[in-house]
């Protein structure tokens, strides 16, 4: 196990701004350079779809972006406001490079859709939700892999939150970021995948987004959380608990739900499903996020019943080569896998690794209750 890849697990406690002081401390080091990171991969993305980088710009839509979230959920921003205090950082860069994916379109696909748009790229994550009729022992699993740049791979923590006055939970993130995807003492199992459409537009970040969703009390409440919000970019949500396990996928200003326990196991990469926002995608669908859909789509209808280790599995596939939902930075590609998180949610049970999911040390995520 020594050359895998491990989690490094911090524990926080106290209030919202306690508990983002202390990350922001215990990893100031790493948050200066994920943001260095961060806004390079800023300068390039744009430069390829031939717009110049604009700090001002880009700092503008954060400061608008942060400012709503603020007033949407206070407890969250008061979190990231210790993060960066505790990393000696200015909160709108921090808010802007932490939730690039949403102020970048804001950047690049504001308004009405265009008739000429960037080739797509192939970045993105795979999600996957298995209802109870289709679980061992009646028990969903959901979860996802989180690919990105293959740099933020070394950025990629996971936080043990033991709020004063709220649900105890566990992420999966990078360093000064607040919920990426993760699990509450409730069994509330929450995360995302990226889509691009047409009418970006400032508002509320989807990290900020997530980070409400998993202090909900059922996957119920955090869709209706999300589907309420003044959202920035383009993203889908999935949200599970052991009744209901859901999907958000949503742009800034429309919403399409897909229930699992209605339709079946049902999984996602980052193209546009739902008609109405297929017809503003903000970029043609890569042949990556086709083949991964079409792979996960066929290995839930065809495998089963469904459990964690199915599940891992999954995740671990390599048939398709670079095209395959298990993605190796040595692949070439932008993306990379970078975490995997599954769930159990009736047994509020949460497991994870960093990096690919057969080359990293897997964890149990466990609540002291």
């Amino acid at each position: 196990m020594a050359d895998r890849l491990d989690l490094d697990r911090y524990t926080v406690t106290g209030t919202p701004r306690e508990m983002g002081r202390q990350l922001g401390e215990a990893l100031k080091s790493r948050i200066h350079a994920f943001m260095n990171v961060r806004f390079d991969y800023f300068a390039r993305y744009t430069a390829e779809r031939g717009s110049d980088f604009a700090q001002d710009r880009i700092m503008d839509i954060g400061r608008q972006s942060m400012a709503l979230a603020a007033g949407w959920d206070p407890a969250g921003h008061a979190e990231h406001l210790g993060i960066a205090e505790g990393a000696g950082l200015d909160p709108v860069v921090l808010y802007t490079g932490a939730n690039m994916t949403d102020m970048r379109d804001v950047f690049l696909l504001a308004g009405e859709p265009k008739a000429e748009t960037p080739p797509g790229d192939a970045e993105g994550c795979t999600s996957l939700l298995v209802p109870p009729a289709k679980a061992v022992d009646g028990k969903a699993v959901v979860g996802q892999t989180w690919d990105l740049n293959a740099a933020d791979v070394e950025y990629v923590v996971a936080v043990h939150r033991k709020p004063a006055d709220d649900v105890e939970t566990w992420s999966v993130t990078c360093v000064g970021c607040l919920t990426l995807m993760g699990m509450n003492a409730r069994g509330l199992a929450v995360g995302t995948t990226n889509i691009k459409t047409w009418g970006a537009k400032p508002g509320v970040g989807y990290l900020s987004l997530l980070h409400r969703a998993i202090r909900a009390d059922s996957a119920k409440q955090a869709a209706a959380l999300i589907e309420a919000a003044p959202r920035a970019g383009a993203h889908t949500y999935w949200l599970a608990d052991a009744d209901d396990q859901l999907e958000v996928e949503a742009a800034p200003h429309f919403t399409a739900l897909r229930d699992a326990g209605a339709l079946g196991p049902i999984c996602r990469t980052n193209h546009c499903v739902d008609p109405a926002l297929a017809a503003i995608q903000g970029e043609p669908t890569h042949v990556s996020s086709a083949a991964r859909f079409e792979r996960v789509t066929r290995s839930l209808a065809e495998e089963g019943p469904h459990s964690m280790e199915t599940v891992r599995g999954i995740f671990s596939d390599r048939r398709d080569g670079v095209l395959s939902v298990n993605r190796y930075p040595e692949d070439g590609d932008y993306a990379a896998t970078n975490a995997v998180f599954v769930a159990v949610p009736a047994d509020a049970a949460a497991w994870a690794c960093r990096g690919p999911a057969d080359r990293g040390v897997w964890h149990r995520l466990a609540f002291d209750g």
